[in-house]
């Protein structure tokens, strides 16, 4: 049965965990890896967190399945989280999934039931799971315009030609906030001016919202998924968790479609639920119910809001000192788009080559295409850093 298998390409990131943990350098640098790490270099489980889960473990009664839509007050809680009141909610239906990746090969598998074999169209560049994540679902994948390597943007006009092209059988995967890999956002401006050219082709679109809170809190990062939903007939969000909860391990996740009308919404979210069946059947509870514990708490909602702020304000004084670090050492604003950019990441611009040198002189590790992990960098670590990208920049 076996034999003729051949190994897995392997997962660069992945590879980059093991490399990183071989290396006996005390100054080695991890900005690699996609998790939040706070000023001692630790991955925090959240007070808000803690508290919800200790009630949860007193609290539980049984263990019994939850049903293949999840804990439907989860559901409920992130719909109203994401959404707001951008749409009536007698439109939308949400399921839970394990992770926000379940979320979305749940919405890949029910727009392959939709529209078989049809194209998605990804930033580019974007999250480098997406491809094989679209087309393992069956789904055909091409690229838009998004990021412009030199100047650092976005690449907003040829973005929107792009997308004028783009017809009501296509479909446009967007980043909601805090854009993986390069943190280079769209503007409220510029999420209008989107909302009607995708109003116009009819092109139908998914939202990929990982890092709501990330960014610029949860209102500002919200805006295009929300200016969306209230204009467009139809579309699909997924929802992570892993990031603005910590809840890496525990895999939540929320799909949310949005019907035409009620009846579309219901027939549709019936063949989610069938994708979700064939999939895992049911998902996992635990991590599900601490997020509903604090989204319908007051206390713990305040108390989780406020440090999910504290996580945003330590990403921005790590992008603002490093910007700065890097002015006086390149004596210009090559790297003044690092403060400017929002989220967990940003795209450096240095070439492979110069990635391989800086692991390999100086012990910092980040992927090939040079995304850096923003929170992975500890502001002790700023300066050794800056040095070190300094001097590759000048090969």
């Amino acid at each position: 049965m076996f034999e003729k298998l051949s190994p897995a390409p392997e997962d660069k990131i992945i590879a980059l965990i093991a490399e990183f943990a071989a290396d006996n350098r005390e100054n080695k640098i991890d900005l690699g890896v996609g998790v939040y790490k706070d000023a001692t270099g630790n991955t925090p489980i959240m007070t808000a967190v803690a508290k919800a889960e200790d009630k949860r473990v007193k609290e539980q009664t049984t263990k019994t399945y939850v049903g293949m839509a999840g804990n439907i007050g989860f559901n409920d809680a992130m719909v109203d989280l994401v959404l707001g009141d951008a749409v009536s909610k007698d439109r939308v239906r949400a399921a839970q999934a394990p992770g926000g990746t379940g979320a979305l090969r749940l919405i890949a598998d029910l727009l392959d039931i939709a529209k078989p074999g049809a194209t998605v169209y990804l930033s580019d560049p974007t999250w480098p799971n997406h491809v094989p994540l679209m087309e393992a679902a069956g789904l055909k994948t091409a690229s838009y315009p998004y990021f412009d390597a030199d100047k650092r943007n976005v690449r907003f006009d040829e973005m929107c030609d792009a997308v004028k092209k783009m017809t009501s059988d296509d479909i446009l995967l967007l980043h909601g906030c805090c854009h993986n890999p390069t943190g280079a956002n769209l503007t409220n401006d510029q999420w209008d001016t989107l909302t009607e050219i995708v109003k116009e082709t009819g092109v139908f679109v998914l939202v990929d919202i990982a890092y709501l809170g990330f960014g610029d809190g949860l209102e500002d990062d919200a805006y295009g998924v929300r200016k969306l939903a209230a204009t467009l007939p139809e579309m699909a969000v997924a929802a992570s968790c892993s990031k603005n909860f910590g809840l890496y391990r525990e895999r939540v996740g929320c799909a949310m479609i949005i019907g035409a009308n009620e009846e579309s919404a219901k027939v549709t979210f019936s063949q989610l639920l069938s994708a979700a069946r064939a999939n895992y059947s049911m998902p996992p509870d635990h991590g599900a119910e601490i997020v509903r514990i604090i989204l319908n708490d007051k206390t713990l909602r305040a108390e989780w809001e406020a440090e999910l702020t504290q996580v945003r304000n330590h990403m921005v004084t790590i992008r603002e000192n490093l910007a700065e670090a890097m002015r006086k050492r390149s004596n210009s604003a090559d790297y003044d788009f690092i403060a400017e950019h929002r989220g967990m990441f940003s795209l450096l611009g240095i070439t492979p080559e110069q990635v391989a040198k800086i692991k390999k002189d100086y012990g910092v590790y980040m992927v090939g295409n040079s995304r850096m992990n923003i929170a992975g960098l500890g502001v002790d670590k700023i300066d050794i850093f800056a040095d070190a990208l300094a001097e590759v920049s000048r090969d």
